[in-house]
């Protein structure tokens, strides 16, 4: 059920726009919990300007806090500008805003982007926040997608950028959240220019040497020529995507706890394992071993461990990132770490 706005709280704007995100959270009522203290990550541009409005709209239902985070990554002449033109709008608004810079300046994507999170991150932990704030949309989520099935990613690559996940340090407590996949990029230009809201536009999104400039430029307009709506179907292909290894990942631990070497916490049962068939193995063992590691042992490891495996019953060893070893002998296989190799 869609709760009206409460008479006795300030008016706030109630269109289709607020109703749908208001839907939204009603479904997923973990994504922004009611009484939550959010930092909200504005850029300036049309997304993150549309998702403040939107919830500040929304906040007198849901009781949250509101802050604000805005990162210069000193690649901008104007940028400094605008920041302090973003930080004179948000005190009109009554909103607290926090200004990050870089240094040193980030030198590609990636490194900015790795800036951009940790910065969030620390900004969430000190003030405190439990939850940080993006406005990805669906437009964002399919050109990244799209980006990485380009360069052949996993099929976890097509189900990347999704609604929440946990971010920095404090992995257990502080998320980051996109409320607004349920928009795409359209809809917020459009809630902009009705609301008459200030938008910055930043430069550098023109620069087609970055790959997703140029894919937002080239790529996208004709897909949504050929096929209106292609961004947000391709976004939501990505979520029943996620949805699908949620539920996978279920089975995968109950498939692994079956695996377990009986008297040997940790260790699984080899000839048991190599009696699957080899995709079965390389599934088992990249969620098992991604558990110890943190991260993907890699396609060439998992081949070469399941082919290895099937060879006889003699001990071997497979070294992996890190300093990580993976050790078996006729019957078991188990993980050593780095500190037990030192030890």
């Amino acid at each position: 059920m869609i709760l009206p706005p409460d008479p006795s709280q300030p008016r706030r704007p109630w269109g289709s726009d607020q109703a749908r995100l208001h839907r939204h959270l009603l479904r997923h009522p973990c994504l922004l919990p009611a009484g939550g203290s959010l930092l909200l990550a504005v850029s300036g541009g049309q997304d993150s300007m549309a998702l403040t409005t939107l919830l500040r709209d929304l906040q007198h239902l849901h009781g949250w806090c509101l802050q604000l985070w805005h990162g210069d990554h000193g690649w901008r002449p104007d940028a400094a500008r605008q920041a302090e033109e973003l930080l004179q709008w948000a005190r009109s608004q009554g909103l607290p805003l926090w200004l990050d810079r870089a240094d040193p300046v980030p030198l590609s994507e990636a490194e900015a982007r790795d800036w951009r999170y940790g910065a969030l991150a620390e900004a969430a932990l000190q003030l405190p926040c439990t939850h940080v704030v993006t406005g990805h949309t669906a437009s964002d989520r399919a050109e990244t997608i799209l980006l990485n099935l380009a360069r052949g990613s996993h099929l976890r690559g097509l189900a990347s950028q999704g609604a929440s996940r946990p971010l920095g340090r404090e992995a257990d407590s502080l998320r980051l959240v996109r409320p607004l996949l349920v928009f795409d990029r359209a809809d917020t230009g459009r809630l902009c220019r009705e609301r008459s809201l200030p938008v910055w536009e930043d430069s550098s999104n023109a620069d087609r040497r970055f790959a997703r400039n140029r894919l937002r430029a080239e790529v996208m307009p004709v897909l949504e020529d050929l096929h209106p709506g292609a961004c947000r179907r391709i976004s939501a292909q990505a979520e029943r995507l996620e949805q699908q290894f949620g539920a996978e990942t279920e089975l995968l631990e109950l498939a692994l706890g079956a695996l377990e070497a009986k008297g040997a916490p940790g260790r699984l049962q080899r000839r048991r394992l190599a009696s699957l068939a080899p995709a079965s193995q390389r599934r088992l063992l990249q969620h098992w071993l991604r558990r110890h590691l943190g991260s993907d042992p890699g396609a060439r490891n998992l081949e070469t461990l399941v082919t290895r495996l099937g060879q006889g019953g003699d001990p071997g060893r497979l070294d992996l990132a890190g300093g990580w070893q993976l050790h078996w002998d006729r019957s078991t296989l188990w993980v050593r770490t780095p500190d037990a190799l030192h030890g």
